[in-house]
């Protein structure tokens, strides 16, 4: 019985550790750009720290991440905009169901990390169109270089592929 409590507070503690490792990215990230004077958002931390928390934690702390990183980041630096905000924070959700879904399907986790990645990408940048052309968003529909989100989606794809074991079920 004392195993299994003390295997519960160090779960729950590496899940802490991980949320306030990915929390802390992200509402450095504004800093991190004015210091390196290199627009570190071309990096996508949010869904670097996004695959960080559904590697190592579980299901259930992956869905909370996605919807809070964007707000995170609206509340303690104003950007990106609310709405726009709302847009990420729901694409970020669809990353990590399809995630999931994915999984279920390859044994490669390469592929179930790109797949999503790919996927939410062009559900986000549909809404993102629908929302400038209503004129309820000022900006570029493609703000990040595609050559930057190629680089991301590759180093995600490889870190999940090394991270996770083939036989492994993910965190459910």
């Amino acid at each position: 019985m004392e195993a299994v409590i003390n295997s519960s507070i160090t779960n729950k503690t590496k899940i802490i550790l991980y949320d306030f490792i990915a929390l802390s990215v992200i509402y450095l990230t504004p800093t991190l750009s004015h210091i390196l004077n290199f627009p570190v958002y071309y990096l996508d931390p949010m869904r670097l720290m996004l695959f960080f928390v559904i590697i190592h934690t579980n299901k259930k702390n992956s869905y909370v991440i996605a919807a809070t990183l964007p707000l995170v980041s609206f509340i303690f630096s104003s950007h990106p905009v609310l709405i726009k905000s709302l847009t990420m924070s729901a694409e970020l959700l669809l990353n990590v169901w399809l995630y999931y879904e994915f999984s279920k399907l390859f044994s490669n986790k390469f592929i179930p990390a790109a797949l999503s990645i790919l996927v939410s990408k062009v559900a986000y940048y549909a809404v993102k169109y629908l929302l400038v052309s209503a004129a309820l968003l000022s900006t570029e529909i493609i703000s990040t270089p595609l050559h930057f989100q190629i680089a991301v989606l590759i180093i995600i794809g490889v870190y999940a592929f090394f991270m996770i074991p083939r036989n492994n079920k993910l965190n459910s």
